[in-house]
Parts: structure tokens; sequence; C-alpha cells
């Protein structure tokens, strides 16, 4: 299993937090996630992100790339908000400095803010999501570019900067519902599968992954990768301790922006913490910690972006639930 660490949660803060100084935490934090052996690191993106503050996505990545050498970069954007030539550029732009190893989870979004903001209709997201791909495709050909849809035009635009990786950087589809994941299927994409559903959920999603594939006659890739919500300490009472405050606050949030609008009707976040937490956050001792990823890994999971700092932990903490993951989870994982 290929175990990655999630910036999501250190790249939102709150208001009042000093960026500058808490973007030199997070180069220490990677840095010291490349030496203790993880194999690559997520960010996702959001837009007006209120109670937090929040970097964006690809500065914040590229200048990242430098500490994480060696290690895979993943992003997930919101491809209906973006303009496919730029997505285009800044894709093979990152694909280049990390010699390669880039890759894209486009996601759909949920939240009115954004949309409003960027003058989209949220009732075209789905058509601007596959056109926007199916441009950037045409675009890394180095071929001059006609496209006349629904949502943009272009009139022989060429791109020649082209990406390392031939015929193209790697992309995932993170979905959340039961239809972008058949979307995934039908279109033989790589499903990231998201990181705030419950587990029986999970693995009912990944039935119909492979049976819509199926009954469509596509072949889906191999890979399987997924988000989740983690922190281990030797002692399992310690480790809520200490993750509960935070893991609760950025669920909290969620639940304002309407995040679990976009999971099935039967996951909500209004639960209590300890209710909302059984079998959706990976919380305890190294034993079970160990447990719960194998489950992950007999249902196909293959790859696993961890987040284990969230909106106001303390460097300290973070650093710690690294070191302890690393020493005692890591090894019964490879």
């Amino acid at each position: 299993m290929k175990l990655g660490l999630s910036l999501t949660g250190m790249g939102q803060q709150p208001v009042g937090t000093d960026m500058h100084a808490h973007y030199q935490q997070i180069v220490e934090y990677v840095r010291h996630a490349n030496d203790l052996g993880f194999d690559f690191i997520y960010q996702g993106q959001h837009y007006l992100t209120a109670p937090y503050q929040q970097l964006q996505t690809i500065p914040m990545l590229s200048r990242l790339a430098g500490e994480a050498d060696g290690m895979e970069i993943v992003a997930t954007l919101l491809i209906p908000l973006q303009h496919p030539v730029d997505l285009a550029e800044q894709m093979a732009t990152l694909d280049i400095i990390t010699g390669g190893k880039f890759i894209v989870a486009g996601a759909l979004g949920y939240r009115d803010e954004e949309y409003n903001a960027f003058n989209v209709n949220p009732k075209y997201r789905v058509s601007r999501y596959m056109e926007c791909l199916q441009i950037v495709e045409q675009l890394w050909t180095g071929e001059p570019v006609t496209f006349n849809g629904k949502h943009f035009q272009l009139e022989n635009a060429q791109m020649i900067l082209k990406p390392v990786t031939q015929p193209k950087p790697p992309f995932w589809l993170a979905a959340n519902s039961d239809a972008a994941i058949k979307r995934a299927a039908t279109n033989g994409l790589t499903w990231y599968v998201n990181p705030h559903a419950n587990f029986p959920t999970i693995k009912r999603q990944i039935a119909l992954y492979q049976q819509t594939a199926e009954e469509a006659n596509v072949q889906v890739p191999e890979a399987l990768p997924m988000g989740r919500e983690l922190f281990v300490h030797r002692d399992a009472a310690t480790a809520w301790k200490v993750a509960a405050p935070y893991l609760s606050g950025k669920y909290e949030a969620y639940s304002q922006w309407g995040q679990d609008k976009a999971l099935p009707e039967d996951d909500k976040f209004a639960d209590e913490f300890q209710e909302l937490a059984k079998d959706r956050f990976i919380v305890g001792s190294p034993e079970d910690c160990i447990g719960e990823l194998k489950r992950y890994e007999e249902l196909g999971i293959d790859q696993v972006s961890l987040r284990m700092n969230w909106p106001g932990m303390p460097l300290s903490d973070a650093i710690k639930g690294l070191e302890d993951f690393a020493s005692s989870v890591m090894p019964s994982l490879r």
C-alpha cells in the first residue's frame, strides 16, 4: 500500500494565523514526511474558505515539490471552475517540475459560494467538467485544437509545452456520490475514494464502481486510491484526546459548508462526534490503525492519502503523529 500525506488540514488555518510563518511549518512537515518514507503528498482545493484561510493548491505544491523530491504530488482541483487552457498549462508545468510525478484528482465541488463567485451555474458543472478534460487531453497532443462546445470554444489553439508523462499525466476522478462513481467507471477513470464516507458506504460504492465498469465493458485502472483521517498514539485514549478537538472542528466546518450534501442520502455529518467517527476516522493505537487500514486494503485500496493534521493543531503534535505512524504502523503496510 502506498502511503501519502494530506496537507489539506495544514493548508487551512483559523483567522488570525500568521500564514507566512505557518507556511514555513508546512515546508518542515513535508521535509520530515519525505525523510520518514511517505510516498506522496496531497493537497485539495477550495476558495473562500471561511472560517479558515487556505493557501492555494498549485503555487503551494509547486513550492513543496523541492522538499518532496522523489515523492508523487497529488492535487484535487475543482475542474468546473477552471479554464481548460490554463488547466492544461498548469498541469503540464507541475508534471515537468516533478519529473512526471504529478497526479490530478478532479472534483466537481459542492459549495455554492465558489460557483457564485466564479459566475458558474452549478447546473452545468458535469458538462463543464467533461468538456474541460476533453480539451486538456487534446491540447497535450501539441496539435492545434478547435473546439466548439457548450461552455468552451477554441480556434486553432496550440500548446507547445508537453508534460513529461506520456501520453498524459494520471487523472483521478474524486467522487462522493453514486452518480459520480458511475461516471468514473463508464469513462474508464481511476476513482479517488473520498475521505468523508464511512466504511459501509465505501464498501458498497467500490462494488458499484466495479459492477458499472463491467456492465459498460470498460476496463478501469487497477489503482484505487483513497483519503482518510488518521491519528495514532501508542495509547488509544491519548490519540483521541489529541486529535478530537481539531478533527471535530474541521467536520463542523464541513457541515456548515454542506459537504455531506455530496454524500449518499444515508450519510450525514450531523451526528455527535463519537458517532460520526465510527467507521469513518482511523484514530487509536498502532494496532487499531493497522487493523482499520487492512480492512480497506482487503477492499482493493492500494494507496491512501492520510490527513493527520487539522486546522489549529500545533506542529509538535503533528510531527509526533508522523513519527509514531512511520515507526509503528507503516512497516505493517509495506
